[in-house]
């Protein structure tokens, strides 16, 4: 069912990318809005790069399937494979930024890529601060 909203996620941005190059090129309207597109796909992480419009015509749902939370986390080796990770991310070990995410696919945007952390009270988040040797003894009271 999520795979289906993709495609027509993707079905909507390759059908706004085409009226758009229907717009003269020079046009003020087309030039911001192209770029405001762009911006938003890439700052989403589904675009590499912002430089014309026919990058963001060729998307696919496979590109937002990518940026899903569980991808990431076997992307940073915070878990050896997808399955791994959607337990985790369903049992609450998993926060991104202060919010606790329990749904496997939320999506996480570049910025928010660096706040993906295990949450406080974590075992898992306990046992690899020990094998680092940064276990603090105040954490475990």
């Amino acid at each position: 069912e999520d795979y289906v909203s993709y495609t027509r996620i993707c079905g909507q941005v390759t059908k706004l990318a085409n009226k758009l190059k229907t717009l003269p090129s020079t046009d003020p309207f087309r030039i911001a809005m192209t770029d405001q597109l762009l911006d938003k796909l890439h700052n989403m992480g589904i675009l590499t790069t912002t430089k014309s419009l026919k990058v963001a015509e060729e998307i696919t749902a496979s590109s937002l399937c990518r940026r899903r939370l569980p991808i990431i986390m076997v992307r940073m080796k915070m878990a050896q494979s997808p399955k791994m990770a959607i337990t985790f991310v369903e049992q609450g070990q998993v926060r991104v930024g202060p919010n606790v995410v329990t749904d496997p696919a939320f999506l996480v945007s570049r910025g928010m890529e660096d706040f993906v952390t295990w949450v406080d009270s974590s075992k898992i988040r306990k046992t690899v601060q020990k094998y680092n040797d940064k276990l603090d003894d105040f954490d475990m009271m």
